[in-house]
């Protein structure tokens, strides 16, 4: 058996490479949130710490590049566990003979996107590798945080509803009647790769959505009401959500029609036989709330740029098991699978 390409890309195969290879040797009991948990971030000693590498192709896309994905995606994968994000490393692995204007261009979106989140860059690393050894280059980054006020607010106000048996946002805290709030469009980013990469001309302009989303999610736990959170990037919504249903040990309801996708990202995805909720995306975030307060999120986490087009998109329920179903346009139901890996890779 060899690794391929689909091992690193979310789904099903990643899962299998991850549970049976990794997880045999990196197992820990002394992780508050350890590496069995398999969320976004760990929590050791009241520190929450995460690390993303980024081999995106191409380096530069529509809507971002290298450096803006790299920040955003270390502060995202802190931030969905309701942690506030407080400093970043940066470590490159460049090919030798690349411009350096190029590395300037991302070294200034790393520093605007840093700036954007609040963050600070402070530690990193950089190696040099012969020509034609990768893609340009390639950015690996860490990222620490600290539980927040707004977090301790968040459990309060759960705690009136049900009791939370965990102080983090964590994939396994769904319960029967939560709601699914999901903060805008999906597709954006992996349909904005692959047109940048392969030259398709869907005759529209889609662009990526990479953004850090620490601000988005700080609005909804001031609020509160918050139990999960999720950036679905690899393997996109349908990946994240299998992921709550699996852990949590319960079924998923969503609506096809309320799930905002734009035209253009939907035509080219069935141009390409691509399905739309597979793609990952950059930029946006998945919520878990109480229904008793999903109404209340929605409205405020609206206020903001970054959620302006956030809908409810379904709940939480017994009585699908453990899968994800999703109701169709037409008034159907199918089940919506975790995928075998990210059927556009190298978008992250």
């Amino acid at each position: 058996m060899k690794i391929e390409i689909s091992h690193g890309a979310g789904g099903k195969k990643m899962d299998a490479l991850i549970k049976n290879h990794v997880m045999k040797y990196f197992r820990t009991g002394k992780a508050e949130v350890g590496l069995d948990a398999l969320d976004d971030a760990a929590v050791i000693d009241g520190i929450v710490f995460t690390t993303d590498s980024h081999t995106v192709k191409p380096l530069f896309f529509p809507g971002g590049d290298i450096g803006s994905l790299s920040v955003s995606g270390t502060v995202n994968d802190i931030a969905v566990v309701g942690a506030k994000p407080l400093a970043i490393s940066s470590a490159f692995i460049i090919e030798e003979g690349f411009s350096m204007d190029d590395f300037e261009k991302i070294l200034r979106s790393m520093k605007e996107t840093a700036d954007k989140a609040g963050v600070e860059i402070v530690t990193g690393d950089t190696k040099v590798v012969e020509k034609n050894s990768l893609d340009g280059m390639i950015i690996n980054t860490s990222g620490i945080g600290i539980k927040s006020e707004e977090l301790e607010h968040n459990f309060e106000t759960v705690n009136r509803y049900r009791k939370m048996e965990t102080p983090w946002l964590l994939d396994s805290n769904l319960r029967e009647g939560d709601r699914i709030i999901l903060s805008g469009y999906i597709g954006d980013h992996g349909i904005a790769i692959l047109s940048s990469r392969e030259g398709y001309d869907f005759h529209v302009d889609i662009k990526s959505d990479v953004a850090p989303v620490n601000k988005l999610v700080e609005r909804a736990l001031k609020v509160g009401g918050v139990v999960a959170a999720k950036d679905p990037t690899r393997g996109g919504i349908s990946n994240a959500l299998n992921e709550w249903a699996e852990k949590s040990k319960i079924g998923i309801l969503v609506d096809e029609n309320s799930i905002p996708v734009r035209d253009g990202v939907r035509a080219a995805c069935e141009m390409l036989g691509i399905d739309v909720y597979s793609i990952g995306n950059e930029g946006k975030v998945l919520f878990g709330v109480v229904g008793e307060k999903a109404e209340e999120i929605l409205e405020e986490i609206r206020k903001d740029p970054l959620g302006k087009d956030a809908e409810i998109i379904g709940e939480v329920s017994k009585e699908y098991g453990k899968k994800v179903i999703l109701r169709t346009g037409i008034g159907g139901k199918r089940i919506l699978s975790k995928p075998v890996g990210d059927p556009v890779p190298r978008i992250c």
